[in-house]
């Protein structure tokens, strides 16, 4: 894996929703990932969708002061937050229609899209989903942690 230290990479939301959720494999994977934003030896951006989702999912369980806990400590560590423009949901049109009847969701076409539109070439993710997208290269968590000094 090449040295992320050195470019922005964008952070789903489910290494946020790994890091605070319960026993997992990938809880303490996400949790050396939001660590190392924390410590600024990883510097990750998000879009506007990325606090949609947290609130969303979160909501649905009706964790409501949860969902605004969560969202305000990912806003405390990453400073970079994209906005969804038009010129991004024009890309992940044209993603989507290229990816979606292989199982890539409409909302991470959306991420792809202000990646792309903002050179922004990697994602940290669990969702193997983002592998279809040829045009970004998707970084588990599980591989990030291993990479870390012990």
């Amino acid at each position: 894996m090449r040295r992320l230290s050195e470019e922005v990479v964008f952070l789903d939301a489910n290494v946020v929703m790994y890091a605070v959720g319960g026993e997992h494999p990938y809880r303490l994977p996400c949790q050396q990932v939001m660590s190392a934003i924390a410590n600024n030896t990883l510097t990750a951006a998000i879009d506007t969708e990325i606090v949609q989702e947290i609130l969303h999912r979160y909501g649905a369980l009706r964790r409501y002061a949860e969902a605004v806990a969560i969202a305000q400590d990912l806003l405390s560590v990453v400073n970079l937050v994209y906005p969804v423009t038009l010129r991004d949901i024009q890309r992940a049109l044209e993603l989507f229609s290229a990816y979606s009847a292989q199982g890539v969701q409409a909302r991470d076409t959306i991420h792809a899209a202000v990646m792309q539109n903002n050179g922004i070439r990697a994602i940290i993710s669990a969702d193997q989903h983002f592998d279809l997208i040829e045009e970004i290269e998707r970084i588990d968590p599980r591989d990030f942690a291993s990479e870390l000094p012990p």
